[in-house]
């Protein structure tokens, strides 16, 4: 797959890429997304089953993690794509990108271009965001997104190891 933006190229996943995420996630900002300051031990294991998942494109099959890179130069930035929450049967859209590309907009801008990408390429009518409300810029980047703040409630996500107080985003086809 292949999308492009103003500033910056989407693609799938690809061997090497592990590498790139591993460095981001050495100053323990991606810890909320599941890659903690150890995980070039195991992150190769990962690229592999998700270089399997995008190849199977199937969003509803558990998730699909696509690379975000700057067009001008091809430089990973971070990652977008989806993520299957079995307990709503829903779809979510998933992101982060490396703590130094922050505050530029590129989330903003991967998102809204993922969620194009999304309603074009799969049958789904709806696709959430889920994003802890602690998480003030996430949230921020799905509203700028177009997302539609729908619930707040207590939920334990797959990464963590009791309820927090989660914010519920949707989009309509």
């Amino acid at each position: 797959m292949r999308i492009e933006t103003e500033r910056l190229i989407i693609r799938s996943i690809e061997p090497g890429d592990e590498k790139i995420f591993a460095e981001m996630a050495k100053d323990g900002s991606l810890n909320d997304v599941g890659f903690d300051e150890h995980c070039s031990e195991w992150i190769g294991d990962w690229i592999n089953e998700a270089t399997l998942l995008s190849e199977k494109d199937d969003p509803r099959s558990d998730y699909i993690a696509d690379v975000i890179c700057l067009k001008e130069d091809g430089r990973v930035i971070g990652s977008v794509g989806t993520s299957y929450y079995k307990d709503m049967d829903k779809v979510g859209i998933v992101w982060f990108v490396g703590s130094e590309y922050r505050q530029s907009g590129y989330a903003s801008e991967a998102a809204k271009a993922y969620i194009a990408y999304f309603f074009e390429h799969y049958a789904e009518d709806e696709i959430l965001s889920n994003i802890s409300d602690a998480n003030v810029p996430s949230w921020k980047i799905a509203e700028k997104a177009g997302f539609v703040l729908e619930d707040t409630r207590m939920y334990k996500d797959i990464y963590e190891s009791e309820e927090q107080l989660y914010r519920f985003y949707a989009i309509k086809r």
